[in-house]
C-alpha cells in the first residue's frame, strides 16, 4: 500500500502468529461471537480461494503444489479459506464426477496449465472435478485451515453484474428449488469433514428483482437445506444489493428453525461507495459517512446479537490505487474497532482463465502470479493488525490504540531515556486506559505528556503534568493536544524511521480532499 514500515520489524510480525489449530469443533454462534465447542472466541481471519471459474479448479494448481499453497496461507497469518464453487457442480453429474481436471483444461484450450498440474500436482490430474475440489479441502484441514464452501454462482464462470442469468432468484439460472437442493447435497458430501467450518449460501445476490420479499421467501429455505444436512457447519446469509445491503433486516425478523449457527455476511469494496469518491473527498469526512452506511445497511446485526462476517474486501496492490488505499485505512480501522470475522479477496495470484483471458494477473491478490511470493508485504502487514481476536468469550479484554494504516498497536518505550510511545505488533502491546471525555491517555501507568515542538516524541509522565487528548476529526481517530509553550493544536503522528509516536501538525482537517490522513488515523479499541 502507500505507506512502509521496517522490513525487519515487518518479518518478525509475519511469522510470529501463525494459527495453531487448539480449536474445538464444531463452530457455533453465542450473541455476536463464533465459538467453539468450548464457548471460546474464534476469529476467523479468511482469504477467499476462488474455485468457481470455467476450470471448476481451485486457481493455482498449475503454478505451485497444493501443499505449498496450504503452507502460504497459513504462514500469511491466515487461519481459514472462503472456497467459491459453483452450483453445477452439485446438480450437473457430468462435469462433477465424468470430467476430470484434465479433460476441463484441455477443452477450455488450457494445455499449459495441464503440462503445469502434472508437475506440481499430478495426483489430481485425472481426478474427477469433485474429487480435485475435496482433495483442496482435505490439504487445507491437514494444515490446520478452516473452510467456508461457498456457493458463489451457478455455471462455472466470473461473477458478478446486474444482467447475469443467475443474479437472483427467479432469474434463467437460478432456480431456487435446484439451488437449496445443491446446498443440501454440498452440505452433505462434507458432513464428516471437521474442518468445513461453514457454508455460504450465495455470493452477492443482485440485479431488478433483488428485492426483501423474495428474499425472504427463498433464503431461509437455503439454510434450512445446509442445515438439516449438515447441523454442525454455520449458515452464511448475504444480503442484496452485491451483499452490501442487509438494511431490511432492521424491521422483518429472518426466521429459520436453528439459532447459534447463523452467521450474516457483508461485502465493502471502494468501487461500492461509488467511482474515485475516496479520492474526491476529504477521508475524514467520507470515511465517517461511508461507516455510518456500513452500519446502516449491516453492521447494526452486531447490536443485535448476531455475528457478521466481512467475507469480501480488498484493493489494488499492484499500483498506486488512491482510492483503495485511503478506503482499506478506513476499513481496517472500522474491522478492528467491530472485531469482525473476515475474508479478504483474494488469495489469487492469476487465473487459468477469466473472462476469455488466460492467466490474467488478480490486482487485488495477495500472491504473485507465481503462487509463492507475496504480492504486497505492507498489505499483508496492515492485514495482520485485525487477524488476531481483540475480546470475546474466553479472551481476556485488553485496551488498545490501532494504527490501521500499518496494522500495529500503540504501547510504551521504556527504554527509552525519556518514557515515550511507539508501534509494535499488537498481541504484544500493553493495554492502554484511554476515557474520551476525560481525554487522558494512560500506559504502563504513566500519561501522556504533550511536547513542546513539532517532530518530538510524545513522552509519558508519572501524572503529574497529564496532556488531554481530543478526538478531533469527524471519524475520532485523530487524537489531538495543545502544546505547552504556545498552545497550538498538534496530532499524534509515526516516525516512519523508527515507529515512534510523535506530535505533528494535524492533517486533513478541512475539506481538502488532497491530502491522506492515514499517519495520523489512530483507532481507540
Amino acid at each position: 500500500m502507500a505507506r512502509t514500515i521496517s522490513l525487519c520489524l515487518f518479518f518478525v510480525l509475519f511469522i510470529s502468529w501463525i494459527p495453531k489449530l487448539t480449536t474445538s469443533y464444531p463452530l457455533s454462534t453465542k450473541s455476536r461471537w463464533i465459538v467453539d465447542e468450548k464457548g471460546q472466541r474464534v476469529k476467523l481471519a479468511c482469504v477467499n480461494w476462488p474455485a468457481h471459474l470455467q476450470p471448476a479448479v481451485a486457481e493455482g494448481l498449475s503454478k505451485q503444489p497444493l501443499d505449498s499453497i496450504s503452507k502460504k496461507i497459513v504462514s500469511m497469518g491466515f487461519n481459514c479459506v472462503r472456497l467459491t464453487w459453483a452450483l453445477d457442480l452439485m446438480t450437473n453429474d457430468t462435469l462433477a464426477h465424468n470430467v476430470t481436471v484434465k479433460q476441463s483444461f484441455e477443452r477450455l484450450n488450457l494445455f499449459d496449465d495441464v503440462l503445469g498440474i502434472q508437475t506440481h500436482n499430478p495426483k489430481i490430474l485425472n481426478l474427477p472435478i469433485f474429487n480435485a475440489f475435496q482433495e483442496v479441502v482435505s490439504n487445507l484441514g491437514q494444515n490446520g485451515v478452516m473452510v467456508i464452501l461457498d456457493n458463489h454462482l451457478t455455471t462455472p464462470g466470473w461473477c458478478c453484474s446486474d444482467n447475469d442469468l443467475d443474479a437472483f432468484f427467479g432469474y434463467p439460472n437460478f432456480d431456487p428449488a435446484i439451488w437449496a437442493k445443491g446446498l443440501g447435497k454440498m452440505a452433505s458430501l462434507f458432513r464428516n469433514v471437521t474442518n468445513v467450518v461453514g457454508m455460504s449460501l450465495r455470493n452477492e445476490p443482485r440485479g431488478t428483482r433483488d428485492y426483501p420479499d423474495l428474499w425472504f421467501r427463498f433464503m431461509p429455505k437455503g439454510g434450512e437445506a445446509v442445515h438439516a444436512a449438515n447441523p454442525e457447519v454455520l449458515v452464511i446469509i448475504s444480503g442484496i444489493d452485491y451483499d452490501t445491503n442487509l438494511s431490511f433486516l432492521r424491521d422483518r425478523f429472518f426466521n429459520v428453525s436453528f439459532t447459534n449457527k447463523l452467521v450474516f455476511e457483508q461485502h465493502w469494496y471502494s468501487f461500492s461507495d461509488g467511482g474515485d469518491s475516496w479520492q474526491k473527498h476529504n477521508s475524514n469526512d467520507f470515511c465517517a459517512k461511508i461507516i455510518e452506511k456500513v452500519t446502516h445497511n449491516g453492521g447494526f446485526l452486531l447490536g443485535r446479537g448476531f455475528p457478521l462476517f466481512l467475507t469480501e474486501f480488498g484493493a489494488n496492490l499492484r499500483s498506486g490505487d488512491v482510492n483503495g488505499n485511503r478506503y482499506m485505512n478506513c476499513l481496517v480501522a472500522w474491522a478492528a474497532e467491530n472485531d469482525l470475522d473476515w475474508a479478504v479477496w483474494a488469495l489469487t495470484g492469476d487465473y487459468y482463465l477469466r473472462t476469455g483471458q488466460k492467466h490474467m494477473v488478480e490486482t487485488f491478490g495477495v500472491l504473485d502470479p507465481n503462487w509463492k511470493d507475496v504480492a504486497n508485504s505492507t498489505y499483508l502487514q496492515k492485514l495482520s493488525g485485525i487477524q488476531l481476536p481483540f475480546r470475546g468469550p474466553g479472551l481476556q479484554s485488553k485496551k488498545l490504540l490501532f494504527h490501521p494504516t500499518t496494522g500495529l498497536c500503540v504501547t510504551s518505550n521504556l527504554s527509552h531515556n525519556l518514557p515515550s510511545l511507539r508501534l509494535e505488533q499488537c498481541r504484544k502491546a500493553e493495554s492502554l486506559t484511554f476515557n474520551p471525555s476525560e481525554g487522558i491517555l494512560w500506559s504502563n501507568k504513566m500519561c501522556v505528556e504533550a511536547p513542546d515542538a513539532v517532530g518530538q516524541k510524545v513522552k509519558l509522565g508519572d501524572g503529574n503534568k497529564c496532556s488531554k487528548l481530543g478526538q478531533t476529526s469527524a471519524t475520532h481517530m485523530h487524537l489531538s493536544f495543545k502544546t505547552t509553550n504556545n498552545g497550538s493544536l498538534l496530532c499524534l503522528d509515526v516516525d516512519e524511521r523508527d515507529n515512534s509516536i510523535v506530535a505533528n501538525p494535524c492533517k486533513c482537517l478541512t475539506m481538502d480532499a488532497s491530502c491522506d490522513p492515514a499517519t495520523q488515523w489512530f483507532k481507540v479499541l
